[in-house]
């Protein structure tokens, strides 16, 4: 078991910490991020790095050499709308060159269908991520019979595990965002209704209400800063119903609370679930562990902006 990482220097905090068995999702590029990534596989030799260019084998390969260390290379695919070769023969052409060079060899084959993801409704986003995934799959079963050995397929995602784990040839899966859970996911729908349900929103972001203009409206300290603002919906108070969120600049949340559940007043502590989570935690230093009201731990987010 194993985890994921988009950057190089999230996979050295991860590293740092004690965590094995990394996949770096995206391309590592240029001369300065190919020297850490052999220092890195120095330290950790069952790191993979992605691959989806020729000329970047082949700098990870001398670079490699130099450092006498080789390298765990995936072969991404270009399933999504991100980075990738193309599944088929130009990917398996990436992997014989991979294949014939001596400080770098294939692990498997990176397929991340990022637009199958967030599909609203289970059966299209079934079909969205059968029909991404099939090619890899196929691609696999092309580098196989080609005599390149393909031990490792990886894609999937919270909103495909229950699809994708039921797919032959996919070998391992790469969920994240269930840990946490937020609005995004919960309105993709799932096997049972429109609303996802698989997994519980744990991730909330607390705020104050600092004012009362008026009966109606609330003020509280949490706006922009405090939320990631990428997607086009609004947090959503958590256990008091009817509130209504809207930004009210930097460091102010607006809220309706005309048509609230309960009372809202001045110095009230309200709990919102996040829009988008992945980004949100990365503008805070800490999160604190609650169980009930009682926190039981304080976590430090030690790969806070590890953008590079």
């Amino acid at each position: 078991m194993g985890a994921c990482a988009a950057k190089l220097s999230e996979a050295e905090v991860f590293a740092q910490h004690g965590v094995q068995g990394l996949l770096v999702t995206a391309e590592v590029i240029g001369r300065h991020k190919i020297e850490r990534a052999t220092r890195l596989a120095g330290r950790s030799p069952d790191i993979i790095y992605s691959v989806d260019n020729a000329q970047n084998v082949q700098d990870l390969n001398e670079a490699a050499g130099a450092a006498r260390v080789r390298l765990n290379l995936a072969v991404d695919l270009h399933v999504g709308g991100r980075t990738g070769i193309r599944p088929g023969e130009p990917a398996l052409g990436l992997a014989k060159l991979v294949d014939s060079l001596p400080h770098v060899k294939v692990a498997g084959i990176q397929a991340y269908a990022g637009q199958a993801s967030h599909v609203v409704g289970f059966e299209k986003r079934r079909q969205v991520s059968q029909e991404a995934m099939g090619h890899a799959v196929e691609t696999r079963r092309l580098f196989e019979r080609s005599g390149v050995r393909c031990p490792l397929l990886t894609g999937g995602s919270t909103g495909t595990y229950n699809i994708d784990s039921e797919i032959d040839g996919i070998t391992e899966l790469q969920p994240g965002s269930f840990m946490f859970m937020d609005i995004d996911y919960n309105r993709i729908g799932g096997q049972d209704g429109p609303v996802y349900k698989d997994f519980g929103n744990a991730l909330t972001v607390l705020t104050t209400v600092i004012s009362k203009p008026t009966d109606e409206i609330a003020i509280v300290d949490g706006g922009f800063k405090a939320f990631s603002t990428d997607r086009p919906f609004m947090p959503e108070a958590k256990g008091i119903q009817g509130i209504v969120y809207s930004w009210g600049g930097d460091e102010h949340g607006r809220l309706n609370v005309a048509r609230a559940s309960a009372a809202v007043n001045l110095g009230d502590p309200i709990e919102f679930i996040i829009p988008h989570c992945d980004p949100s935690v990365n503008l805070y230093d800490r999160l604190y562990c609650l169980r009930g009201e009682k926190v039981e731990a304080v976590w430090r987010i030690a790969a806070r902006g590890m953008s590079q």
